[in-house]
């Protein structure tokens, strides 16, 4: 993992010593690989939306079924923002190890619910009821985990180099749905249906549960980077981003709401997508995720080196504008040839286009914040920008192709969120190359 961090790194040109820059990269790898692991647990939930509704909803319609599936997907982002008040106020008091440690048990927790839960068919209301708890605990350890981890990442950088540094934020998320696409593949292929529909689904999230020994294992040598002088203040770190910093918390959620609105069609919601509306078997569906993840794997460090080159705001527009413009035709293109090499097609050359908007748009929220408030800061603003506009991505944009008979309607709500989230790139300020406090 390592050689493949310092390659990279050197086109950054990083002005680290040789030996820093190699613990750098250790450290880079053990922020990386423990939050990939979380939100593959996260994520995986998406691959198996329809399987899952089939299974936990007592709804008579497959549509009826597969809408209940993702709102409960969307449920999980209705408790992200408590997640990032609790527990990033705790990583801007007690560190962001030991808050990172405390996600990763509470992610466990939540796949572990997945592996129990028997379906409705066996115990009845009791099932959903479940499920949903499980996606809470999990939208509550994600919370807090993204502004411990970012801040972490950043907080490791110089002034030249943390677009690079939090480009692997975006390289962990990437990793995660790469992961969820093999494991779907993996399953989809090897079981027969009636295996796949008793236990075989359930086996990504019993992988799942690993994080927290792998987690702990990766992690534990991280050097911690927070303000011990301002330990005592505990929840000040909330009050303070509501209040001294509450219109750069307003500009940071409206920058958010663009990206992840395009994030979670583009990247999990084609799958679904594919199976569902353009009638694809599940097993050519599963590699939209796949290719999708692929791409942003492999160009989300170029992303970040590109935004400390030319600037976070510069990097945002000139990727934002294009695909904004070209959704709509790429929806229009699926639809008139719905195949797979299609389909390959249009996920990797917008998943292009979103990895080099998505990095530098991550990494300017925590940079808009002061150290002794920045995991706070960062949790809030990602958290309420995620929790309508990207948790419920993929039930509104269901709901939008049945309320308007448009098979195309999911770039349609893209394109509104995009065009909102230019309000809140015009209120912020310019951050690359500049000191971090």
């Amino acid at each position: 993992m390592s050689t493949s961090l310092t390659s990279p790194a050197g086109a950054a040109a990083h002005r680290a010593a040789p030996a820093s820059r190699s613990a750098n990269a250790r450290s880079i790898a053990a922020i990386t690989l423990g939050n990939g692991l979380e939100f593959f647990d996260f994520t995986v939930y998406t691959f198996f939306a329809t399987l899952i509704g089939r299974l936990f909803f007592p709804v008579d319609t497959a549509f009826g079924q597969l809408m209940l599936s993702l709102a409960t997907f969307g449920v999980g982002f209705a408790m992200r923002p408590l997640g990032g008040i609790v527990i990033g106020a705790y990583a801007d008091r007690a560190g962001r190890k030991p808050a990172m440690m405390l996600t990763l048990w509470l992610m466990a927790l939540g796949s572990a619910m997945f592996v129990i839960t028997p379906s409705y068919a066996q115990i009845g209301l009791a099932a959903p009821v479940l499920i949903v708890l499980g996606r809470l605990i999990q939208g509550f350890a994600i919370g807090g985990e993204l502004g411990a981890s970012t801040s972490l990442l950043l907080e490791y950088a110089d002034d030249h180099s943390r677009g690079y540094y939090g480009s692997w934020q975006l390289f962990s998320q990437a990793l995660s749905v790469l992961l969820g696409s093999l494991c779907g593949l993996a399953l989809t292929y090897l079981l027969p249906t009636d295996a796949l529909e008793s236990w075989g689904w359930r086996m990504p999230f019993v992988l799942g549960m690993l994080v927290v020994p792998i987690g702990m294992y990766i992690r534990r040598h991280l050097h911690e980077t927070a303000d011990s002088t301002h330990a005592e203040e505990g929840l000040g770190s909330v009050a303070a981003v509501f209040g001294p910093f509450r219109r750069v918390l307003v500009a940071g959620v409206l920058l958010v709401i663009g990206g992840t609105a395009a994030n979670y069609i583009i990247l999990n919601y084609m799958t679904n997508y594919a199976a569902t509306q353009l009638g694809l078997p599940l097993k050519q569906a599963m590699w939209a995720g796949l290719a999708a993840a692929a791409v942003s794997m492999l160009l989300a460090p170029y992303a970040g080196i590109l935004s400390d080159r030319i600037g976070r705001k510069r990097a945002i527009l000139l990727t934002r504008i294009p695909m904004l413009v070209l959704i709509y035709p790429a929806f229009m293109l699926l639809n008139a040839s719905p195949n797979l090499a299609t389909l390959l097609l249009v996920v990797a050359g917008l998943s292009l286009l979103l990895i080099f908007n998505s990095v530098p748009s991550v990494v300017i929220l925590p940079e808009l914040f002061p150290r002794r408030v920045r995991a706070t800061g960062m949790s809030l603003v990602y958290c309420f920008g995620v929790l309508i506009f990207g948790g419920f991505a993929q039930f509104f944009a269901t709901g939008l192709i049945r309320l308007t008979g448009d098979p195309n309607a999911p770039a349609l709500y893209v394109i509104g969120c995009g065009l909102v989230s230019l309000l809140g790139w015009a209120m912020v300020r310019e951050t690359a190359d500049r000191p971090l406090e």
